[in-house]
């Protein structure tokens, strides 16, 4: 990967979108997923070089949006004559790019869909209009995209949708993964990879603000701890755009942020019953920014009271955990106050987290090379050495370990104690799985899986393991 390229983890998006652009069948398709996850510049990356009308909605009234997409599909086209037709709707304006499509394809972006039926709340009727009686006949890729989740899902991909049964395609668009996030500063330490990873999670528009030229302490005095700074207001606009009572969430979110685990201790903090508090966390694990947990052995996860929650953005919890309670320092111009006194004695917690999602990560994804089964599940565990707990397809169970020199995970006697207490659970035939980070940027994690089904090695140096070809 190139890192002065700055658009990083998302090859296998952008070459399934140029699949799909390739094939011989009209095409539609809805991406969506949270504002600054990186969509428009996936599409863009899409119509580079392609015949294609990539056109970003407004939020102006519906006959100024027809006129400027009139506009850009005369410029794409490279048809000046079509600046003088008049559309009726987005119906004629559709079946107009069908005809000019002909034999070849032809790739229509509708970007910031959400914007364009708000001033036109029967614009997916007339789409699906459009795609019945011509689109669906045509050379067309239509691509609806847009940042506000709960509308694409709710309007556009839902069964009450007029546009149900019509997609050939979606996609919801996730944070990069935590490696890739890594990448983005090939020149800083682990370290400060981690601890920029932990600020900002894999958020693709919040990794480019930070100057890799730049320490990730200056970086975060700059983007967060200043009223200018990019990402100082990133939360609220986040959460306005999704909810329309941001002032609970926010609460809730605090809470969370503050320790709050189970409903109950979420509704005391907030000052709302435990059916209150269980609603809007509801919404917020709709979202993505929430996520509950239950232990891997509970035989009845989803009616279990053994769940508990956490903020599953990183930029969130960073935010209710360190900006949100300072507000009126980083107001005063008194960031440089907060970094020094509440951000920089939670590194070492901060950098453990990241790494408890870089071992999730490679659980969830490529540990099967080492485990010799798939893994079906994976989530975080609350242990000093173990941080996580992962269960594969035939019932069996794995626990990553961290060996590392900076204090997020030992392998010795805390260790040993921690599996001692697990088999009683687990079951004797556990796999145990132990990281530690490297300085490669590509590589940041170094596995191995620890030998036999009982006893541990009293040390690193003495401990037996069978090395991963290569690292992850």
């Amino acid at each position: 990967m190139d890192p002065n390229d700055r658009f990083l983890g998302r090859s296998r998006e952008l070459a399934v979108l140029h699949e799909l652009a390739d094939s011989d069948r009209p095409e539609l398709f809805v991406l969506y997923g949270r504002r600054r996850v990186g969509k428009t510049e996936l599409l863009q990356r899409l119509c580079r070089e392609r015949r294609a009308v990539y056109f970003l909605a407004a939020q102006v009234r519906d006959r100024d949006n027809l006129k400027a997409f009139r506009r850009t599909l005369a410029a794409a086209l490279d048809e000046p004559l079509l600046e003088r037709i008049e559309f009726p709707d987005w119906s004629a304006a559709l079946d107009l790019a069908a005809d000019r499509a002909g034999d070849e394809r032809l790739v229509v972006v509708l970007d910031e869909f959400p914007y364009l039926c708000e001033s036109n709340k029967g614009l997916p009727s007339l789409i699906q209009k459009f795609w019945d009686e011509n689109g669906k006949r045509s050379k067309l890729m239509l691509v609806l995209c847009g940042s506000q989740v709960s509308f694409m899902e709710k309007e556009v991909l839902a069964e009450k949708s007029p546009l149900f049964g019509r997609r050939t395609g979606q996609r919801k668009l996730e944070p990069i993964r935590p490696a890739d996030a890594l990448s983005f500063f090939p020149d800083w330490s682990a370290h400060d990879r981690l601890l920029a990873y932990a600020v900002l999670g894999g958020m693709p528009a919040y990794l480019q603000r930070f100057d890799p030229g730049l320490s990730w302490k200056e970086n975060v005095l700059r983007e967060i701890l200043r009223p200018e700074g990019f990402l100082f207001s990133e939360v609220q606009f986040l959460l306005r755009s999704e909810l329309k009572n941001p002032a609970t969430y926010n609460s809730i979110l605090g809470a969370a942020a503050a320790g709050g685990e189970r409903v109950g201790d979420i509704a005391l903090a907030v000052g709302v019953d435990s059916t209150t508090a269980n609603k809007y966390l509801h919404v917020l694990r709709e979202l993505n920014l929430v996520e509950r947990s239950v232990p891997l052995t509970d035989p009845d996860p989803l009616r279990s009271r053994r769940g508990t929650y956490r903020i599953a953005d990183r930029f969130l919890a960073f935010h209710f955990r360190h900006v949100q309670p300072h507000l009126s320092l980083i107001e005063a111009g008194r960031g440089k106050q907060v970094l020094d006194r509440f951000i920089l004695p939670d590194a070492k917690r901060l950098r453990s987290e990241a790494i408890g999602d870089l071992v999730i990560d490679h659980l969830r994804r490529e540990a099967a090379e080492l485990t010799e089964d798939e893994i079906v599940e994976a989530g975080h565990h609350p242990g000093r050495a173990v941080m996580a707990l992962a269960r594969m397809g035939d019932g069996r169970f794995v626990a990553a370990a961290v060996a590392d020199r900076k204090g997020a995970g030992t392998v010795g006697s805390e260790l040993e104690q921690e599996l001692q207490d697990l088999r009683q659970i687990l079951g004797e035939d556990l796999t145990v799985l132990i990281y530690e980070t490297t300085e490669d940027c590509e590589a940041p994690l170094a596995v191995s899986r620890m030998k036999g089904t009982s006893g541990v090695a009293p040390s690193r140096k003495g401990m037996a393991v069978t090395p991963t070809p290569r690292p992850t």
